[in-house]
């Protein structure tokens, strides 16, 4: 990699704060203390209802509001759901593409769409070189948009593509909205691919851009996440526990201030759960079950079990019920990969 250290300054580098914030949906949780796995919320579950009896035009008014209402952290998060609905049936997204081959949403859908496709593949960057010509195209629907830059961050990385052409995705994402949650996942997971095991590049860039986001915006989770890949990759220099308590209590400050049992939020808080269960912050951990109410997300806990949602519960009861932390240790270790990998289960969606 030499040469390319010069780049990370310009490519971590503050951004602009924004002032607009989309109005927040009210949600209302499953009856009585069951727990669910990746919930929809109120808005998108209509969308996949309507989906289940093949119908596309639920899911592509959702998407149109979310374009007109500039609502990209929302408009992210459908597309990926419609997109892993669109995997299981695909005749489904061929009528919605072929009804509306301009539709900005369709078009969206179909490039993430064949990223996840083409990401469990052998030959995956060979493969994900063909799909360039949709994220161009869902890009051009919307200029304004986001969420195809955030893709083609993703297939960046997966093509194993250079800093520099890198860096020039990443300035036209941030362009478009300098605090998107998932361009800054994106640019984060590509940091550390591209440096294994570096992780103080890692938690630079999560802290900088946490810090000029807005106190709720999701990147404020940002350095919780570079903590959360420090502890399950098991390379690199060690990383000092205070940076790993501060990422935490960031986190922590901003579930604080998202609505309680939502999920919207579901995955930061059960990913900032790990975090506090690895940190041996236990009475922190207990505080944020509450907050994440019924909803379980798959990540991260299929990184350690093939049923997520079984190991979840198991660590809930586990901490209720104040477990010696020899039994939570077993249960927040992944498994090894065949062949001696790192990082647990590879899974289509894993990008």
């Amino acid at each position: 990699m030499v040469g390319t250290m010069a780049l990370l300054p310009s490519f971590i580098r503050p951004t602009r704060r924004m002032t607009k914030r989309p109005a927040r949906p009210a949600h209302r949780p499953p009856a009585g203390d069951e727990a669910v796995l990746d919930a929809p919320d109120d808005r998108l579950s209509p969308a996949l209802v309507a989906a289940g009896r093949g119908e596309y035009a639920v899911a592509a008014g959702l998407l149109a509001e979310t374009r007109a209402a500039a609502d990209w952290e929302h408009r992210d998060r459908y597309a990926r759901r419609l997109a892993g609905f669109a995997r299981s049936r695909p005749e489904w997204y061929e009528e919605w593409r072929a009804a509306g081959p301009e539709d900005a949403g369709a078009l969206l859908v179909g490039a993430q769409l064949a990223v996840d496709r083409a990401w469990p593949s052998p030959a995956r960057a060979e493969v994900l070189r063909e799909v360039s010509p949709l994220i161009t195209a869902a890009a051009r629907a919307d200029d304004r948009d986001p969420v195809p830059w955030r893709i083609a961050l993703d297939h960046a990385r997966g093509t194993r593509a250079g800093h520099r052409y890198f860096e020039e995705l990443w300035e036209a994402a941030v362009r478009r909205a300098p605090h998107h949650y998932g361009c800054h996942v994106a640019a984060l997971r590509y940091l550390a691919a591209s440096w294994h095991g570096s992780h103080r590049e890692c938690f630079d860039f999560a802290d900088r851009a946490a810090q000029d986001a807005p106190a709720d915006s999701l990147v404020q989770a940002l350095p919780a996440r570079a903590a959360f890949g420090y502890l399950t990759d098991g390379c690199g220099a060690t990383v000092p526990r205070a940076r790993l308590d501060a990422a935490a209590d960031r986190a922590m400050a901003l579930s604080a201030r998202l609505p309680a049992a939502d999920p919207a939020p579901a995955e930061v808080r059960n990913k900032l759960l790990y975090l506090l269960l690895r940190l041996e912050r236990f009475e922190d951990a207990r505080g944020q079950l509450p907050l994440i109410g019924p909803y379980a997300t798959s990540f991260p806990w299929d990184r350690f079990s093939e049923d997520p949602l079984g190991h979840f519960l198991r660590l809930r009861e586990h901490l209720e019920t104040a477990a010696p932390r020899t039994v939570l240790a077993g249960l927040l270790e992944a498994p090894p990969e065949p062949g001696g990998g790192h990082g647990g289960h590879v899974r289509a969606a894993d990008h």
